[in-house]
């Protein structure tokens, strides 16, 4: 009996000293996972101070004489909206899709036909 209590104690400190291991690996893995966000957003940082300073210095180049193009979006009073959509016609059904004459069966194109005339 004595030598099943010490295989069982044996396993047991080998299972603790896993998994012991395995947390100290989690945590390192973490460190290392947050250190590359942390790097991540500096250098997103610093490209983006870097293309706003180029795009400073391209509208300072550019000269004075001629404005940048603009475009300008004409917005309706809410009032002249409403009353132009109560005056307006009502929008009509779709039409129905017209289908080739041949692809009808004889009877449908001679009730047609009668219809048409």
């Amino acid at each position: 009996m004595a030598t099943n209590s010490k295989e069982a104690q044996d396993r047991a400190e080998a299972s603790f000293k896993k998994k012991e291991l395995q947390a100290r690996d989690a945590s390192k893995a973490m460190a290392e996972y947050e250190a590359g966000l942390r790097s991540e957003r500096e250098k997103t940082v610093r490209l983006r101070l870097l293309r706003e300073a180029k795009e400073a210095a391209e509208a300072a180049a550019k000269p004075a004489g001629k404005p940048a193009a603009k475009t300008v979006v004409k917005v309706a009073p809410a009032a002249d909206v409403e009353a132009k959509a109560a005056t307006a016609p009502k929008a009509k059904a779709p039409a129905k899709k017209a289908t080739d004459p041949a692809k009808k069966p004889a009877k449908k194109r001679a009730l047609a036909a009668a219809r048409a005339e």
